[in-house]
This record gives structure tokens, C-alpha cells and sequence, in this order.
């Protein structure tokens, strides 16, 4: 990962990223993928993900969060 265009150390963005309201709520929030690596790293993000008990999907470029321990369910 190569976040040397970033004002962010990956710490900082994650905290940054995981302090906003939505997640405080309980509720979903998305990043461009593209932007998770950038400033973050994959393994990085998906390991505070985890950490925190979250789920996450990926689709089209994005990744969307999940910011709560409930079940995930498709309905297509």
C-alpha cells in the first residue's frame, strides 16, 4: 500500500472514517475502494472491520460498511 499522497497516516484516516455519526448509530456507510487502499490498505481496513465486529461488501468499486453485528441478508 502506498498512502505517500496522503495528509493521513492509515491510523488517523481509519479513526477518522469510524468516528462519524452513521457508525455511532449503528448504520452503513461507503468509501470508494479506490480510497480505502489509498489511505488505509485493504488488509488494514478489513482487520479494523473486523475488529469491530462490522461486515462489509464490495461491489463496483465501492465498499460499503455495515456498522453493527446484525446479519446481512440479499433480498434479489
Amino acid at each position: 500500500m502506498d498512502n505517500r499522497s496522503s495528509p493521513l497516516s492509515p491510523e488517523l484516516w481509519l479513526n477518522d472514517l469510524f468516528s462519524c455519526k452513521a457508525v455511532q448509530q449503528g448504520g452503513v456507510i461507503r468509501r470508494k475502494a479506490r480510497d480505502v487502499e489509498r489511505f488505509a490498505g485493504m488488509e488494514t481496513f478489513l482487520s479494523e472491520v473486523r475488529r469491530r465486529g462490522f461486515r462489509v461488501a464490495a461491489n463496483g468499486g465501492q465498499i460499503v460498511i455495515f456498522c453493527n453485528r446484525e446479519p446481512v441478508r440479499w433480498l434479489d
